[in-house]
């Protein structure tokens, strides 16, 4: 059965895929960076339409950084690109971790899991992996982008194993070759790659071909293409097969706050060299075929009334600490304690947060602040370096709603509290991520009277510090002293189509 799809796909921050199919099904997993449970693996069986089936680790290796003690974090660190294979019964999930300086190997012969860790000896950047009969190599690196045949057991490179490197984009003043792609495939050798335009900053995919590991690796560029979007390339990301033989490639573009987002095009093959998009161009329409016609996908964000558990579509900001946060399904709760005293919201610990929707989207939620202590603040988030944030907080014993509103510069301006009579109060936030407008704007509610506006249009980014899209999220942190708690309840997710 035919399916009809319209780039971007999943119009959530997924940035480098990697996809494989095994049987009827593809598997696509991307990179989580900071963000607990991580490595999450999305399933679908058209390659439009995906939805959340596991995550590989619910914590990485608990360090001070991941846990967010003191001023210590990971932001645009963590887990990064993962190679995701199938290999005579068994799924491989290979990345590094920038704060660790570690290649973590996890392994299971069912992609549910459960999955089990190993290191690899080693650093390998935007690694990838291929078997080859009773051989495994990694391919990985920056501007020099080397080969490493790998002991049978992945433990480290093998001694005397092949060593060579492939390609090298030493000399490019932007972005040099990253994000390695290797396959085999009918009898060939291919490496796929993202790099920047000499000229200009332009995420560019290339691709270079071999028909052995010791042989000259030739190619180029394949696809240079903005999609007409505000002269953002579209690159990096796997290749993957269906079931009658057609090819297809998963890459991202970059798409300003809202993150990097997966692009579908599909690939041909002329000389046994493959030809992305059509007539060099990324395809705004785009038809597959679904090996279960009539499956109904679960959504990856959503709204969520806490009676059911904590929802797959969650993420924590950095490791959480369960001595410090409770659900409770019955009363449809999820409340947070404050833990240590810090003075920044992106210090917060058990934030819980949601991917943010191009174009555009919105949230609410109440919050109960009846347990806070003087100076907490608790509230809904749009969560970045520069974030902004509507909150409650308790000061001379009264209750206060505030904006919170972190500038580019890292300055952070506080709204002058307004005083409220309530405890419990909803919190919106709007956001406008439409051609990289990038704005959000907040608003609360008293009694369920109307939405009040607070603050000023808030100027969202994408950074490097962090290195990962917008999300919403719910916190609580203490300013003064600790043991305070926020309790949220009643979370609503809306999407360009549900914004009046």
């Amino acid at each position: 059965m035919k399916i009809a799809g319209k780039n971007p796909i999943t119009e959530l921050d997924y940035p480098d895929p990697d996809v494989i199919r095994v049987d009827d099904t593809y598997y696509m997993v991307s990179t989580t960076m900071h963000f607990m449970p991580g490595c999450e693996i999305l399933r679908s069986y058209d390659l439009i339409h995906w939805e959340h089936l596991s995550y590989v680790y619910e914590r990485l290796d608990s360090t001070e950084e991941q846990r967010l003690v003191g001023e210590k974090n990971c932001y645009g660190k963590g887990m990064w690109a993962a190679s995701l294979r199938y290999h005579k019964g068994m799924y491989y999930i290979c990345f590094v971790a920038n704060d660790t300086g570690k290649t973590y190997l996890y392994t299971a012969d069912d992609i549910e899991g459960p999955w089990e860790k190993r290191i690899i000896e080693g650093f390998y950047h935007d690694c990838s992996l291929l078997f080859e009969d009773d051989h495994v190599y990694i391919v990985s690196g920056n501007r020099n982008v080397r080969l490493q045949e790998l002991k049978k057991d992945l433990g480290g490179p093998k001694e005397g194993g092949l060593d060579r490197i492939l390609v090298s984009d030493s000399r490019n003043p932007g972005l040099g070759f990253e994000g390695s792609h290797f396959y085999k495939i009918n009898g060939m050798y291919y490496l796929f790659l993202i790099h920047s335009l000499p000229d200009r900053w332009m995420r560019t995919q290339a691709c270079y071909v071999s028909d052995s590991l010791t042989g000259e690796f030739r190619g180029g560029d394949v696809l240079c293409d903005t999609m007409g979007y505000c002269g953002q390339g579209v690159a990096q990301g796997g290749i993957v097969d269906t079931p009658d033989g057609k090819w297809y490639a998963m890459l991202f573009q970059d798409s300003g706050a809202v993150g990097r987002i997966p692009i579908l095009l599909p690939v041909t093959w002329k000389d046994h060299f493959p030809v992305f998009g059509q007539n060099g161009h990324v395809p705004e329409e785009i038809e597959v075929h679904s090996t279960r016609p009539g499956y109904i996908y679960q959504p990856l964000v959503g709204s969520d009334d806490f009676c059911n558990g904590l929802l797959p579509r969650w993420q924590f900001n950095h490791d959480p600490d369960p001595r410090y946060y409770h659900l409770d399904a019955l009363q449809g709760t999820y409340t947070i304690t404050t833990r240590e005293v810090c003075t920044e919201l992106t210090q917060a610990v058990n934030t819980l947060t949601q991917r943010m929707s191009y174009p555009s989207c919105a949230a609410e939620v109440t919050v109960d602040a009846s347990a806070l202590k003087e100076g907490d603040v608790a509230g809904l988030c749009a969560l970045q370096s520069c974030y902004a944030a509507v909150g409650i907080t308790k000061h001379h014993g009264k209750y206060e709603v505030l904006m919170l509103d972190k500038k580019e510069d890292g300055i952070l301006d506080m709204t002058e509290g307004t005083v409220v009579e309530s405890h419990q109060m909803d919190f919106r936030l709007e956001a406008d991520f439409c051609n990289m407008k990038d704005e959000a704007r907040c608003y609360y509610r008293v009694n369920k009277g109307d939405w009040l506006p607070i603050g000023t249009v808030h100027k969202l980014y994408f950074k490097l510090d962090h290195f990962t899209g917008c999300r919403f999220g719910l916190f609580c942190y203490a300013a003064e002293e600790t043991g305070g708690s926020a309790c949220f309840r009643d979370f609503k997710y809306y999407d360009v189509d549900e914004i009046s």
